[in-house]
């Protein structure tokens, strides 16, 4: 790696396709990006499996799902590393070390995993649930990540990996570089049903491989100004699932679009008829991508297995400092 070029890590859960909720949040930043840093994308099952442990048909087919969105949209597996996470070694191991010094009231403290835990109805936390921060942190610092894209509500992981990496180096010497959180400038995406976000399990979101039919038909039904009857009801498009939309994906008409709204003079119908226009010409060439990979699923699993062989050596590298830190490697 070029001393020049900056290494970011980020990934997927692997619990099913990715949505528009993901390319705003993150995929479009990383195909921006893939010049300019030195990629490392992670197939998080290890990750999915805290939550999904009871379903790993699902996990298994989501690994090659996710990782065809993450080559659909444009990130070209010649400057990118997509892997495996539960390939690689160095995370396993990483996250055993770094589970001696770090406490469970720590974990239970932190607001994130509060928050998930009450979103899963969870009460009594599985070990690997309460844990997954740690091996969070050795996802980022196994191949010496400088930055790693996040959302706010991840920022307590981020900080969580900071500590970990100086409570480290404090106790074993100067070994682990210390990586920084790079917020992502999009905002969360509205679900379709008028939910504050887009999520799989929500059944509210407009999937990266819905076809054109399937995309026209999923906003036809999103949610609109309650309070707009008839054509000629003006509406207002601040509470509009679909003027939201249009925001972020027909920025150049959004504008006309609102005037027209409150005025009256376009109808629901005619306003989703355009969105769904826009979107499926933004996802058109994601599909035509995606049907390569698809028809040839064989080289998919080649990219993840080159990505994951790449992975594992610079994490043996970086195994092999934290055992000699800690006393642990025979010389």
């Amino acid at each position: 790696m070029s001393e020049a070029k900056k290494r970011i890590l980020t990934g997927d859960r692997t619990t099913g396709k990715l949505h528009l909720g993901h390319y705003v949040g993150s995929l479009s930043q990383r195909v921006e990006l893939q010049d300019e840093y030195d990629t490392f994308i992670l197939l998080a099952d290890i990750q999915a499996l805290t939550t999904h442990f009871e379903r790993p048909e699902l996990i298994n087919a989501s690994i090659y799902d996710v990782a065809m969105d993450n080559l659909s949209v444009g990130l070209d597996p010649n400057k990118v590393t997509i892997f495996q996470q539960s390939q690689i070694k160095a995370i396993a191991e990483l996250t055993i070390f770094y589970s001696m010094f770090v406490s469970v009231n720590v974990l239970r403290h932190n607001p994130t995993i509060k928050t998930e835990a009450a979103n899963y109805g969870y009460e009594d936390l599985t070990y690997g649930f309460l844990g997954y921060p740690v091996s969070q942190s050795a996802d980022i610092t196994f191949c010496n990540a400088d930055l790693v894209p996040v959302g706010e509500d991840q920022l307590p992981h981020m900080e969580m990996t900071r500590k970990i990496v100086r409570r480290f180096n404090d106790l074993y010497g100067e070994t682990l570089h210390e990586p920084k959180a790079k917020l992502s400038s999009c905002s969360r995406l509205v679900g379709l049903d008028g939910n504050a976000k887009m999520g799989k399990s929500l059944g509210n979101a407009i999937y990266l491989s819905d076809d054109a039919k399937t995309v026209s038909e999923k906003v036809r039904n999103a949610v609109t100004d309650p309070n707009r009857i008839t054509l000629k009801d003006p509406g207002n498009p601040e509470i509009c699932v679909v003027q939201a939309y249009h925001k972020v994906f027909n920025p150049t008409e959004h504008e006309d679009v609102c005037n027209r709204c409150r005025t009256a003079t376009i109808g629901c119908v005619a306003c989703k008829k355009r969105l769904a226009e826009k979107l499926n010409e933004l996802l058109d060439p994601f599909r035509d991508r995606r049907a390569y990979y698809e028809a040839h699923r064989s080289e998919v699993k080649e990219i993840i297995m080159a990505g994951s062989e790449k992975a594992n050596k610079i994490g043996e590298e970086t195994v092999a400092k934290v055992k000699k830190a800690m006393c642990v490697s025979i010389d």
